[in-house]
């Protein structure tokens, strides 16, 4: 597919750049040289290819989501500096 300078002047008018001529005649070829390997993938026969997310195999690394017991509130609140109705007291940063 054809790139116009045009086109390319359009699309930097709309992501707000000032390119230099140069960097629009860059910006050409570069855009024809993208879309034209675009185009080779889409030439490729895919039917038989299931659909994947990543490369390699992935399974859930979550652990199990189970009620166990929580720590005892005395033991956590033992070395805090200052503590309140079982909750670690700090002092007021914000007026």
């Amino acid at each position: 597919m054809k790139i116009s300078r045009e086109q390319i002047e359009h699309v930097a008018n709309l992501a707000r750049l000032n390119l230099t001529e140069e960097e629009k005649q860059r910006f050409t070829t570069d855009m024809e040289a993208i879309i034209t390997f675009a185009d080779q993938l889409n030439e490729l026969d895919i039917k038989e290819i299931e659909p994947t997310a990543h490369v390699i195999p992935i399974q859930n690394v979550f652990r199990k989501d189970e009620a166990k017991p929580s720590f005892d509130r005395d033991a956590l609140l033992a070395n805090a500096p200052s503590k309140a109705d079982g909750c670690f007291s700090v002092p007021k940063v914000v007026e």
